[in-house]
């Protein structure tokens, strides 16, 4: 009898096979069971007839636990009220483990309860649907960078100095070489990459320690960050509206069945297409106080500096595609961003706000490329230099403009699943009120 999972019914209609799985859940009308059973690709519904298996099995089934492992053997038949078309006529169900009362019933039940159960959380329906349409955007970064010429250079997940600010690291002692850092971003290294191979990506892992208890944060969450040797600002503009694009098409291409799981309206998503709209920052600050007057009451004026989550709301509920806010004030900005020649004030930056009151995916620009502004703008920020000699090398030994940005994962997913909190889009989130599971 061959095996197969779920996905691949289709390849066997009118066959009989083995499924491999557990028992998702179960309904009966008497002398008829409807087995939910789930494999990991898929839940398919088993029927077992009293009158064609007999009372033993019948009975020996009716007795197993909720999310037991199981083997179901069966002849599959179309049936388009089916989610996945299909269904299997069971005629053999063997217990390969029982499982003791399941903690999560299938009822509603508190975030907290639920985080605390994340391991077998993973396997209800939303969460699984999320996780495979993160675990498509994955792919789809990666196919989308390979297929243009990208080269993937990892970079280090312990570092030794700050990248996008002190006050943020996660420390701790490096045996005799005192401290180090869980890395808050591969850019830097990211730099040297674009110097050997013109156009590079790097995608892990990375950490800020903030102290945030928003939907739109997480203390460890992963980033794609590409970097291009000669890019300019519009440079990475235009890739970026390329690279949302074609990861938001692919998922809705291939994910239907989760979006559908996770009732998101895709119309809206359909839309993403280049070009984006682009708005300088002054012109977002001008919006932002025109929204703020409007109020009632009033809401006192924009104070200037970088933009809160209900700035970014504001803005990025005016527009059915990602905004792209360009030029913020170089004062906000990390230290390697470079100075507009045309507005000194100004750092060559963008960040891409995504619709629907997501906020920020992707924040990056154009890099510093003159060693000695450099060098000043690591003194500004009280950053110690003796830390980033290996990066003012970058600019010693044949410096070329360069840019690149970084996209965050979960703030995509969250977007493209229309998904409220972060902590949904990956498997095991950490918070800074959370480490376990």
């Amino acid at each position: 009898m061959p095996f197969a999972t779920i996905a691949e019914l289709s390849k066997y209609d009118g066959q009989t096979l083995t499924l491999r799985g557990w028992l998702y859940n179960r309904r009966s009308s008497g002398k008829i069971q409807f087995l939910q059973v789930r494999d990991g690709s898929g839940i398919v519904q088993a029927v077992l007839v009293l009158k064609e298996v007999g009372e033993e099995m019948f009975r020996r089934v009716e007795a197993i636990p909720q999310e037991s492992s199981i083997t179901v053997t069966g002849s599959v038949r179309a049936d388009a009220r089916s989610p996945g078309g299909y269904e299997l006529g069971a005629s053999d169900v063997q217990l390969v483990a029982a499982a003791q009362p399941y903690p999560i019933a299938l009822q509603a039940h508190g975030v907290g309860f639920l985080m605390e159960q994340r391991h077998l959380w993973l396997r209800s329906r939303k969460p699984h649907a999320t996780l495979r349409v993160r675990a498509e955007v994955v792919r789809a970064v990666r196919d989308f960078l390979d297929g243009r010429g990208f080269v993937l250079v990892d970079a280090p997940i312990l570092t030794p100095a700050a990248c996008e600010g002190t006050t943020t690291l996660f420390g701790l002692d490096y045996f005799d070489e005192g401290k180090a850092f869980l890395s808050q971003s591969g850019q830097l290294y990211m730099e040297a990459g674009a110097m050997a191979f013109g156009k590079v990506y790097c995608f892990g892992p990375t950490f800020r320690a903030e102290k945030s208890k928003t939907r739109r944060h997480l203390t460890e969450f992963w980033m794609v960050e590409p970097e291009i040797a000669y890019g300019t600002l519009d440079d990475v503009m235009s890739l970026a509206e390329e690279f949302i694009s074609f990861i938001v098409q692919r998922v809705l291409e291939r994910r239907k069945e989760e979006l559908k799981i996770l009732e998101r309206d895709t119309k809206p998503l359909e839309k993403i297409q280049p070009p984006f709209p682009k708005l300088s920052y002054d012109d977002a600050v001008k919006i932002l106080n025109e929204t703020r007057a409007a109020q009632n009451p009033p809401i006192p004026p924009f104070g200037g500096g970088d933009f809160g989550a209900p700035d970014e709301t504001t803005l990025s509920l005016r527009h059915e595609k990602p905004v792209m806010v360009h030029r913020y004030p170089i004062s906000v900005k990390a230290f390697y961003m470079k100075r507009d020649p045309a507005a000194p004030d100004k750092a060559l930056c963008v960040d891409v706000l995504a619709p629907e009151g997501v906020g920020e995916i992707i924040g990056g620009g154009q890099r510093e490329d003159d060693l000695a502004l450099l060098e000043g703008r690591i003194a500004e920020h009280q950053l110690p230099k003796e830390a980033f000699e290996w990066y003012l090398d970058l600019r010693r030994y044949g410096s070329v403009p360069h840019a690149g940005f970084g996209l965050g994962i979960e703030r995509t997913v969250a977007w493209i699943c229309g998904t409220e909190h972060v902590r949904e889009c990956i498997p095991f989130p950490r918070m800074m009120y959370r480490i376990y599971p």
